[in-house]
């Protein structure tokens, strides 16, 4: 038995190996390309914040202007950033959970280089005033069926690598992986064919646009996240999750929820009312499965204060898992239609966003990250204290960002425009103390992922530490 067993253990350890190798190239290029992105999207939030309470700043350069830099900012935080972190994330859990070795990591890495090729292309077209002005949809529309094609050839290898999975188990993780993987092609064919291509009527495609932002986060990042926290968690705790009813519960609550939620962001618009109020009640419903997940999540990390405080995968993660949290509160405050009367026109559902994309998502994929990179190039993080630097610059900006700024910022603009005398000059006023402190926050943020970046080009370059030991964040233990 002890023969069997130590044979069995080398054979999945070759096999996690053989895993690792065969998606090296194309997980290290989703993640440093992203890294990359990301820097490109932080700089562009500083200009279009700055931009708000000083008009004249970089103002003789037409494509750094408000109205192309902020739209350009959050396109490519979307698609430069978020969806080629989730890329690199989905392909090589789905491959370690499936126990199967990639055989097409040259297409998934064509797919990749034609991802990035379309997201500079979009970026260029919205700077130099070619964007559509629908939100998150800025890209010109030549754009889209390009991102769908790449899209698809990484999708079409997830699947199969589902379907051809070794066992008869399956885990919570892949649920959610592959969820994320069908509803993004049904999201993002959906709202461009209406928005773009067929005749719609343009408030039902303003209606359309809403419900593909939330549909986005909801159905696409954040299956991502849950499953990277849900496998990080169950690996550096050695547990299994706490409770598999909770797992499941949340998932198919997500499934059923997220879909209705949306539309309230044109609530007292002339669209049927009963489209403004169901997404409204879909989006406060939406903190069930998020409040499920955080649960089950926490309760598994009970205890485990140590491994909180050394692992920097597991540090991320359990933040995300918080942020998720808070996401949850804010989506039942936001949603009401008391609250939406102050914050539907303001930078409340820009904090909102941000809340999700970043303080949720992000972290998540840090956490992904700093996990996943050491397996595949064998090598170990160069510094503990870089480390430390991202994750407590990107806490105290993301907090400052969402908090502190875009949320009480948000309620403040919208109760200047509740005056009577000179309303929008009013908002302006009182929104621009909050613009100066979300521009200092967005440079901190940018310091932090400055310091992920060059980690990350270092571990691609395969500079890391040579060691059986992970980086801890313990200074007694940490390389510094």
């Amino acid at each position: 038995m002890s023969t069997q067993s130590h044979e069995s253990t080398v054979e999945d350890t070759q096999l996690r190996s053989e895993i690792d190798r065969s998606l090296r190239h194309p997980v290290m290029f989703f993640f440093t390309s992203g890294a990359a992105w990301l820097a490109v999207a932080l700089f562009l939030a500083i200009v279009s914040m700055a931009k708000l309470y000083a008009p004249g700043f970089l103002g003789e350069c037409s494509g750094l202007q408000y109205g192309r830099v902020f739209p350009a900012h959050l396109n490519v935080l979307v698609y430069g950033w978020g969806a080629q972190a989730g890329f690199g994330v989905l392909i090589w859990l789905m491959a370690r959970l499936s126990r199967q070795p990639s055989k097409n990591a040259g297409t998934i890495l064509v797919a990749g280089h034609i991802w990035n090729f379309a997201v500079a292309v979009g970026t260029i077209g919205i700077l130099c005033g070619h964007g559509t002005g629908k939100h998150w949809m800025q890209f010109p529309t030549f754009v889209w069926p390009v991102l769908l094609g790449a899209y698809a050839a990484i999708a079409i290898w997830v699947v199969i690598s589902f379907r051809i999975r070794r066992g008869d188990s399956t885990y919570i993780s892949q649920w959610y992986l592959l969820g994320a993987t069908i509803w993004f092609p049904w999201i993002y064919l959906t709202a461009n064919l209406y928005v773009n291509v067929f005749d719609v009527q343009p408030l039902m495609a303003a209606a359309i646009n809403a419900w593909f932002r939330f549909a986005l986060i909801f159905l696409f990042f954040t299956p991502i996240a849950i499953a990277s926290i849900y496998y990080i968690v169950a690996k550096i705790t050695a547990r299994p999750i706490y409770n598999s009813t909770y797992s499941m519960a949340g998932f198919w609550a997500l499934a059923v929820i997220a879909p209705w939620a949306g539309m309230q962001a044109l609530m007292g618009a002339p669209i049927p009312v009963f489209v403004q109020y169901a997404g409204a009640a879909a989006t406060i419903l939406i903190a069930v499965p998020l409040l499920l997940s955080g649960v089950n999540i926490l309760k598994t990390t009970s205890g485990q204060t140590e491994a909180i405080a050394n692992s920097p995968s597991l540090r991320f993660s359990i933040a995300a898992t918080v942020g998720m949290l808070i996401l949850a509160l804010m989506s039942v405050i936001l949603a009401h239609p008391a609250a939406l009367k102050f914050t539907q026109f303001t930078i409340a559902g820009y904090g909102y966003e941000l809340l999700a994309l970043y303080g949720f998502f992000s972290m998540a994929m840090f956490g992904a990250i700093y996990f996943i990179v050491p397996r595949i190039t064998r090598r170990e993080w160069l510094s503990a204290r870089m480390i430390r630097t991202h994750f407590w610059f990107s806490i105290y900006g993301i907090l400052f960002v969402v908090i502190f700024c875009a949320l009480l910022g948000g309620f403040q603009q919208g109760a200047a425009q509740e005056n009577h005398v000179h309303p929008w000059r009013q908002a302006v006023e009182a929104v621009s103390p909050f613009a100066i402190g979300m521009t200092v926050a967005w440079c901190f943020i940018l310091i932090s992922n400055m310091f992920f970046f060059l980690h990350l080009t270092l571990m691609w370059l395969r500079l890391g530490r040579r060691s059986a030991h992970p980086t801890l964040l313990r200074r007694e233990s940490a390389s510094a």
